[in-house]
Parts: C-alpha cells; sequence; structure tokens
C-alpha cells in the first residue's frame, strides 16, 4: 500500500516490523525481555552505554570532570549492544526501565542510586562534583535552559530527521521535508545564540554544551546523518566555530571512543575501565 492511499484503522495493532535499519529493537511494549545482570565494576561509577550522541555525552562529562581533578569520577563504562537487545536485560531495566542508553549507577552512595535519561545524568554529575554548572542563578538558570531546550529538541531531529533522511526502508518526501525545515530551524536557533556567546550559556563551557554537541556540533562536521552538504551546515558559521572549538577539547576525544565499536580500530574503546584503556 502506498503511502497516498494509507488510512489508520481505528486501533493500531503491532502485526508486522515497522523496517528500517533499527526495527528490531522497537516494541510497544516495555519491560525485560531476558533474565541477565549488569556487570559490576571497581569504582563508584557504573556506566552502561553506547556511543551513540546520547551515550558520548556522558563519556565526554565524566572525562572531562577527571580533565578537572574530580579523582571521585572514576568509572567503569560497559558496552551496551542495541543491535543485539542488551538494553531489555533484566539488569539494565532495573537500571533505566526505559531501556534506553546512557545508564548510570552511582555506588558511592547507600543504597545505590540509579540515574536515567541523559540529561538527568549530566545534571547529577555536575552538581555532585560541583563543576561544569555555574553557580550563580543567572548562569545556572541559562545553562539549565539550553539543556533542555536540547532534551526536547533532539528527538526532531533524531527520530525525525535522522530516522526519515538516513534508516527509514524508504525514502519519504513530506517527512524528510518537514523535519528537514524543524532541524535547520534548531540549528539557526543555535546559530543566532552562538553568534553572540562563545558557548551556549554565555562564556562558560558547561554541561549545555556537552548534551548539545554530540547532536548538533557533530551534525555540522558531518558526523551524524552524514547529512551536511543535504542541511547546508555551512551556512551556520557560528555553529561550526563552536562545534571545532569543543571537537578539539582533549576530554572530548577521549569520550567519544568509549564504548564504541565502529569507524577505525584506534577509535574504538568498547570498554573502560581506567585511564590508560584510552592510551
Amino acid at each position: 500500500m502506498s503511502q497516498a492511499s494509507y488510512v489508520p484503522p481505528k486501533v493500531w495493532k503491532h502485526e508486522a516490523p515497522s523496517g528500517g535499519q533499527f526495527a528490531s529493537i522497537n516494541r510497544p511494549v516495555a519491560g525485560p525481555t531476558h533474565e541477565k545482570p549488569l556487570p559490576v565494576g571497581k569504582h563508584p561509577l557504573q556506566l552502561y552505554s553506547l556511543a551513540t550522541p546520547n551515550g558520548v555525552k556522558v563519556t565526554i562529562m565524566l572525562e572531562e570532570l577527571l580533565a578537572l581533578g574530580h579523582a571521585g569520577a572514576e568509572y567503569d563504562a560497559w558496552l551496551i549492544r542495541i543491535g543485539e537487545g542488551d538494553q531489555f536485560s533484566s539488569g539494565f531495566v532495573e537500571v533505566n526501565p526505559n531501556s534506553k542508553i546512557p545508564a548510570l549507577l552511582d555506588r558511592s552512595v547507600e543504597p545505590p542510586l540509579r540515574v536515567f535519561e541523559s540529561g538527568s545524568i549530566l545534571l547529577y554529575l555536575a552538581e555532585k562534583f560541583g563543576a561544569l554548572l555555574p553557580s550563580d542563578p543567572a548562569g545556572r538558570t541559562e545553562t539549565l535552559n539550553w539543556l533542555f531546550w536540547q532534551m526536547g529538541s533532539a528527538p526532531y531531529l533524531g527520530g525525525g530527521f535522522g530516522h526519515f533522511y538516513a534508516y527509514a526502508p524508504e525514502k519519504m518526501e513530506y517527512p524528510i521535508n518537514r523535519f528537514t525545515m524543524e532541524a535547520k530551524r534548531q540549528l539557526d536557533v543555535l546559530d543566532r545564540r552562538l553568534a553572540e556567546n562563545r558557548y551556549l550559556a554565555g562564556d562558560q563551557y558547561t554541561i549545555a554544551d556537552i548534551a548539545v554537541w554530540p547532536w548538533y556540533g557533530q551534525l555540522v562536521r558531518n558526523n551524524v546523518y552524514s547529512a551536511a552538504e543535504f542541511l547546508s551546515a555551512h551556512e551556520y558559521t557560528h555553529v561550526q566555530r563552536w562545534a571545532e572549538e569543543i571537537a578539539n577539547r582533549p576530554a572530548v576525544k577521549r569520550g567519544q571512543r568509549v564504548n564504541r565499536t565502529w569507524g577505525d580500530e584506534a577509535s574504538q574503546v568498547p570498554e573502560r575501565h581506567r585511564a590508560e584503556d584510552l592510551e
């Protein structure tokens, strides 16, 4: 049936896979599919993740904290292979009932504290270590403005634009046009902000930049969806300047390699249990 002739039924039923690259991980119910405990390493912070844009936010954050001298931010990073359904194990669902990476378990407190959703993890770590989040009300509020902007906007970029442009089983003009328009509007929002500020919250590098860069910074650098030319990313000159500055930070370079299983071999560190794993 063509898209033009499709008429939604009165009651939707899950009768066939939706198709596309990630169809195998989509289902209309929550909860675990199999029993499997999560591994636990020696550090207080246990991260269960994959080096997607959302996962990279947290590994960059942890590497930035370590670079600032916060020894308590040492962590074990365990690989969650979402294509194989690791996120539906009983152990993972206990840490994140939403079955999405990343998920963090803080064992420095009793009982251990679970933290899920990447924005929540960034905020938790910033408050725990007193870093990368301004303490003054104006700076803190502006940082959180952009952190929550990212959390609300990225689904349009990922599940919207990225899905229909890169992953859907067939190219469809309407959704691609619809989500391209929104992706470009969001890039324009960032470009206007960064025309007047070095970083998103002002002059200080914060968790807002750490949250936004893996999606939008990497988008304009052609590392997300290979869509830079399609989106005319070169037009967003202030986003480009900001994206390159952050890309050159040593902690950002390190964080991108953790839980990575693709690309050149030197960029892959599927698990990270000590700083030397990145050397």
